[in-house]
């Protein structure tokens, strides 16, 4: 029956009497606490982060930049507010966690904060949404009171400034434990009498004390608000493809959730109510284990972790992430990664598609004359590869294309981007006036002639060359011709009534559809068992008018002879891949246990073997042609561990196979 105000001072006044043993508490033993009280630890810094209502990271002003604690993780003091969950753990946010940290995060990040540490706790993992990662059964968690510098109220904020505590101290900002409390967005934790607690508990308690007569937030009778965000990171690679006509060449608003690294991110887009994985096109920063990969995700920390900021989104990789440009505060952050040293630009990139392309080339020059970071090293005329010493620098062919047609799992046609050839055939076709189909014996297409086929799928007329034609010349419109589509590698079978004769002038132009298969890879034909599977994933994953990819020609193979039909001709063997070549098509196969790496056949001939090792000799094999061919060897073990594909039931290659000499055809009278 007694009013709140007077229990709490009645409590406070015994606490005190406890604490100093008066009379009857003179032999008083207070229970156990697994608190601490911390002092002298007070400072001044920038909220980086914020990881849920009750819980931030303040970069601390007086710790060097790029120390590992530069940024401290504060816990508000004596209050709770609702858990944000853990999607990896398939943990939802409770009511009103979401709007929490959205609260807090449009009031405190980039903002300057004083924080006052008051005590820390021991607290078991099952009670610690942000414990998971604890070697052990329980962690110190660290609790004080964060201030505003300014004390003025933002818009809609119901919250004054914090009364004085028992204690007579003023604080000196917004306090914002009582700030989230006042807005209903948290609770006050009603700790033991010996248990630490916030220097302000008072004043936080009579801030709960009017969002509950106010009926705010958590407090109220209404339903919670629900939001329904599409996580497109945990979803597969196809469903981010699919998505991407929503996002792709417009600036839209977006914040930032978690710098993954320097130049990869995980996005919020409010208006499409997903998260995307999203990197800099053209842009790579150092990588996990390389020199400057901390201070480049400090850098993007600082500058962009839950900011408001625009994209602008080109593409979308194999593993779905999104590739663009990204803008806070109108300044292009690529830019600001590349002028500190801490990036460059990606060699083989297009730059074409770059919004800021000139920007980031002048940026990145000037990082090289100041020397900066990654460039410490560099020399003019050299390539240097993230403060490693001068390698030689033999660039390869490489070529920006578009798959068209997936034969098997290793190999596939593509068309190359940009290529003027493509877009004048593809104009002249469209201005071509078609006729009705000639009389028979007018038009006799024969085994080998170019002729305008009209292909099935979408009833356009193509350039095409006759593979096989009916024996015994053509005797109704129904006949069929295989054909295989010069600009696209495909081939059908098509009805006479559907081929007509073709102007010399569009026939005189090679064809555009150029054979690659991928490189180092020893792939299971269709025929073969997981060989279907090998063709389906490849399809999946490079298949699409939208997807773009890079190659790199490691070499030629012109065994295939002059083209006469699909998988015939000069073949590319490349490296595959859309932003990093470490993350190619060719270690994904490896990966998955549908490909294995070639061996070097014992077999080759006396000059081969000359001719490379005078390739040795020269240093043909550059460093990152290695690393490549390591890092392909890491992911064959990977299967092989992981028992993927082909390694499900263990080793499959033997001591012989690849190993022996190929059986020399016999000569026979007929056909082979």
């Amino acid at each position: 029956m007694m009013e709140d105000d007077a229990k709490r001072r009645l409590k406070a006044a015994e606490l005190e009497a406890k604490k100093t043993r008066l009379r009857i508490w003179t032999n008083y033993v207070p229970p156990a606490t697994s608190s601490k009280a911390i002092c002298d630890q007070n400072f001044t810094g920038k909220v980086v982060e914020v990881v849920s209502g009750d819980c931030i990271v303040v970069a601390d002003d007086s710790v060097p930049y790029g120390s590992p604690l530069a940024e401290r993780r504060v816990n508000l003091s004596s209050i709770r507010c609702p858990k944000i969950g853990n999607p990896r753990r398939d943990e939802k946010p409770a009511a009103y966690a979401r709007e929490a940290r959205e609260f807090l995060r449009t009031r405190l990040i980039g903002k300057q904060v004083t924080v006052e540490m008051e005590y820390s706790r021991k607290v078991p993992m099952a009670d610690s949404a942000i414990a998971a990662a604890a070697p052990a059964d329980s962690r110190v968690m660290d609790f004080g009171s964060v201030y505003l510098m300014s004390s003025a109220k933002g818009d809609g904020d119901d919250a004054p400034a914090a009364l004085p505590s028992t204690a007579g101290s003023q604080p000196p900002g917004l306090n914002v434990a009582e700030l989230v409390v006042g807005c209903g967005f948290g609770s006050v934790i009603r700790h033991r009498d010996f248990e630490e607690r916030s220097n302000y508990y008072d004043a936080l308690l009579a801030a709960e004390s009017r969002a509950i007569s106010g009926k705010k937030g958590i407090h109220s009778a209404k339903d919670p608000p629900v939001t329904h965000i599409q996580d497109l990171t945990m979803a597969p690679a196809k469903k981010a493809r699919d998505f991407l006509h929503f996002l792709l060449h417009k600036r839209i608003p977006a914040i930032v959730e978690y710098v993954l690294s320097g130049h990869r991110f995980k996005l919020l887009i409010p208006k499409e109510t997903c998260s995307i994985a999203f990197s800099f096109s053209g842009v790579r920063c150092p990588g996990r284990d390389e020199p400057y990969s901390d201070e480049a995700i400090a850098v993007m920390r600082r500058k962009i972790m839950q900011r408001d900021v625009e994209i602008e989104v080109e593409t979308v990789d194999r593993t779905g992430t999104f590739l663009g440009s990204l803008w806070e505060s109108r300044t292009n952050m690529a830019v600001t990664l590349v002028e500190a040293g801490l990036a460059k630009l990606q060699t083989s990139f297009g730059a074409d598609r770059i919004p800021d392309a000139h920007l980031l080339e002048q940026a990145e020059q000037s990082a090289k004359r100041q020397k900066l970071k990654i460039w410490e090293n560099y020399v003019e005329g050299e390539e240097v590869s993230n403060g490693s010493a001068p390698v030689e620098n033999k660039q390869k062919e490489l070529l920006e294309v578009v798959i068209t047609e997936v034969l098997n799992g290793g190999k596939f046609y593509v068309q190359t981007v940009g290529d003027q050839r493509v877009s004048s055939i593809q104009k002249q076709l469209a201005s071509l006036n078609i006729q009705e189909a000639p009389v028979i014996g007018a038009f006799n297409p024969k085994k080998g002639d170019v002729v305008l086929a009209q292909f099935s799928m979408d009833n356009s007329w193509n350039r095409a060359l006759i593979v096989n034609a009916p024996r015994g010349g053509v005797q109704s419109s129904n006949d069929r011709f295989e054909v295989f589509y010069l600009d696209y590698g495909n081939q059908e079978l098509v009805p006479y009534n559907q081929l007509r004769p073709i102007d010399a002038s569009l026939s005189a132009t090679p064809g555009l559809a150029q054979l690659c298969s991928l490189a180092f890879l020893k792939v299971p034909s269709l025929d073969d068992e997981l060989g279907t599977e090998a063709a389906q994933i490849l399809s999946e994953q490079t298949l699409g008018s939208s997807l773009q990819f890079k190659a790199v020609i490691e070499e030629r193979d012109t065994s295939g002879g002059k083209v006469k039909g699909q998988g015939t001709g000069t073949c590319l063997v490349v490296t595959l891949f859309t932003e990093d070549p470490e993350d190619s098509i060719n270690a994904a196969m490896l990966k998955d246990g549908l490909a294995r790496l070639e061996k070097r056949k014992k077999w080759e001939s006396k000059e081969r073997k000359l001719m490379l090792n005078k390739l040795e000799e020269k240093k043909w094999e550059s460093k990152e042609r290695k690393l490549m061919l390591n890092k392909l060897e890491e992911c064959q073990e990977e299967a092989k561990t992981g028992r993927r594909g082909m390694w499900q039931y263990g080793d499959v290659e033997s001591d012989d196979e690849d190993l022996l000499p190929p059986v020399a055809a016999k000569k026979t009278g007929g056909r082979r």
